[in-house]
């Protein structure tokens, strides 16, 4: 079942550390069974307060997106993530058509 990664970044700290990050995770994602469905795009914020951007990512199960989450090349590239900004993110199972 179809499961996505939901990445919401509330605040910026290092902007130097962004750019490493998307530097190393753009081709990982390229490479894996995901698809970037959205990537800091506008938002139309219906309640509570907006963040910075918000990314929403599929994979084909929750399996597959936890496995590219935990995975040696993400963890390297998701350290300059956590150097350069506060996040919230999680992965959600989808519905069955």
């Amino acid at each position: 079942m179809t499961a996505y990664a939901i990445f919401i970044r509330e605040k910026t700290r290092d902007p130097a550390e962004m750019l490493n990050y998307a530097a190393l995770a753009a081709p990982l994602l390229a490479k894996s069974q995901a698809t970037v469905l959205a990537a800091y795009g506008p938002q139309d914020v219906l309640e509570g307060a907006a963040p910075e951007g918000v990314v929403v990512v599929t994979f084909p199960t929750m399996e597959a997106a936890r496995a590219f989450y935990d995975g040696a090349e993400y963890r390297a590239a998701v350290r300059h993530r956590f150097l350069g900004a506060d996040y919230r993110s999680f992965i959600l199972q989808g519905v069955d058509p």
